[in-house]
């Protein structure tokens, strides 16, 4: 039989326990328990919180769900999911968005320590694109495009739109190879090679495009290819 928050002892309660301790002194089920708010009509939300445990074995593999891996898991639908995932992107941008502001991007090892656990090991392609000002200071980091395996659909006019936007003076470009292989496509190639033309016809400097691969990674200006 589930058993229910409301069976609970009062003090036992996750809600009454964060009161009393504090967050940093709950458990991961507690902290789940408050964020869905409840069950389902077959399963408490104990009993959700652990099915969610138990599938990702480390805490910090939720980082990496997606809504769809999130609704496969027992008693999970889509409001479930969405407010799980909104809730680790909002702590994300309390923690990082104020570090970001003093960021100074100046070399290909501080762009990759930067972003490489946005990239690392993921199974889709993610190309990102940070703006800097006349510094190298990062004004703002955006993910701008999800792909498939093997490639992402990468629209020039998006990249510039947001560095007018955000009146940057410079952008990084930087995407992951699934496979671990840093070296560049051919279309890698053409692209980086069509962007730094728009940009210096836009007044807008791209200064370079990494690949990240798995704990490596390859910076196009590091190799003189832009």
């Amino acid at each position: 039989m589930s058993i229910l928050i409301k069976d609970l002892p009062v003090l036992e309660r996750p809600r009454e326990r964060f009161l009393k301790y504090g967050s940093s002194n709950l458990s991961n089920e507690e902290l789940l328990s408050i964020v869905l708010k409840n069950g389902t009509k077959s399963s408490s939300v104990k009993e959700l919180s652990n099915n969610i445990l138990k599938e990702l074995n480390d805490i910090t593999n939720l980082k990496d769900m997606t809504i769809n891996s999130l609704k496969r898991i027992k008693g999970i639908g889509e409001v479930k999911a969405i407010t799980l995932m909104a809730s680790i992107e909002l702590g994300k941008r309390v923690y990082e968005n104020k570090k970001d502001k003093y960021i100074k991007l100046d070399s290909s090892n501080s762009i990759y320590e930067f972003i490489k656990n946005d990239l690392v090991y993921k199974k889709q392609e993610f190309f990102y694109c940070l703006y800097l000002d006349t510094k190298k200071f990062l004004i703002e980091k955006k993910l701008l495009f999800i792909g498939t395996l093997n490639n992402a659909s990468v629209h020039p006019r998006e990249i510039f739109k947001y560095a007018y936007l955000l009146s940057a003076d410079s952008i990084i470009c930087i995407h992951n190879h699934p496979s671990g292989d840093t070296l560049p496509s051919k279309e890698d190639i053409v692209l980086t090679n069509k962007l730094v033309e728009i940009g210096k016809i836009l007044g807008i400097s791209v200064i370079d495009h990494i690949i990240v691969g798995n704990n490596n990674y390859y910076s196009f200006y590091d190799n003189n290819d832009i």
